[in-house]
């Protein structure tokens, strides 16, 4: 439960886009509404870069295809340490020609109990994002004084979520920190994300496909950009043939 997603995050509208002048056409692979989701890695092969005591390195090589026209190099590593674990990943453009690209994973947290309900969300974001489902940006909204506002603590309860959040408010570390907390057992578990990941996406899992898994757990998604990016181009990195690109997130826990 903590999928790659790349060459894009989360939903592109109608699998199409454009980028220097090179048309696109991804599988439309989630048909009830029409996207192509999650990007191109998450179904194929990773290959064995290295393995330690404490650390695994995998590597992806995606190549050209009607969904993805360019060639990318990706490179993700798993390390536990008594902080808990991190996560790094690099993406690197072997190709002759620029390239757009966005990543995120989806990492499920839960605490153990049998619903999420009771469980209190901290997400420290500034606005969440209407999303268009066009070529249109995203509007970023303030949630200040909105059923939205998960700045401070709040019990997730009925709340159903499948909301992008962004304008993240970071400690002096730069990573921004979000929550998932069981107010009675005192225990919480964390998702920190560094500067290279603008954007956290939150679903309560209402939709999951087995209904005894749904509100079971919180997906709270680190994303360097929005769904349908490689349509709007917000927050899109854009390599050049042999530049890369890093960036790191990680998971946390209190102990029990």
């Amino acid at each position: 439960r903590g999928q790659v997603l790349a060459p894009w995050p989360n939903r592109l509208t109608g699998g199409a886009y454009s980028f220097d002048g090179k048309t696109c056409q991804a599988a439309i692979n989630e048909v009830s509404r029409g996207t192509a989701i999650h990007g191109l890695v998450r179904w194929i092969a990773w290959s064995l870069v290295s393995y330690e005591r404490s650390s695994v390195a995998l590597s992806c090589a995606l190549r050209p295809q009607p969904g993805y026209v360019w060639a990318l190099d990706l490179t993700v590593r798993y390390s536990l340490d008594d902080d808990g674990l991190s996560v790094v990943m690099r993406a690197v453009n072997p190709g002759s020609s620029r390239l757009p690209f966005g990543a995120g994973f989806h990492p499920y947290l839960t605490l153990g109990t049998p619903s999420i309900d009771p469980l209190q969300l901290c997400v420290p974001a500034e606005h969440h994002l209407e999303l268009t489902g066009s070529e249109r940006p995203a509007t970023p909204v303030r949630v200040a004084g909105t059923h939205l506002d998960f700045r401070t603590p709040t019990t997730i309860g009925a709340a159903v979520l499948d909301t992008a959040f962004g304008g993240l408010i970071r400690q002096a570390d730069g990573r921004a920190v979000a929550r998932l907390i069981d107010a009675e057992s005192d225990r919480d578990v964390r998702v920190w994300v560094d500067e290279a990941f603008q954007y956290l996406m939150v679903y309560t899992a209402d939709a999951v496909g087995d209904p005894d898994r749904r509100r079971r757990a919180v997906a709270i998604e680190p994303m360097t950009c929005l769904p349908d990016s490689l349509r709007s181009g917000t927050a899109l990195i854009e390599l050049a043939p042999g530049e890369s690109w890093e960036g790191t997130w990680g998971l946390a826990t209190s102990p029990p």
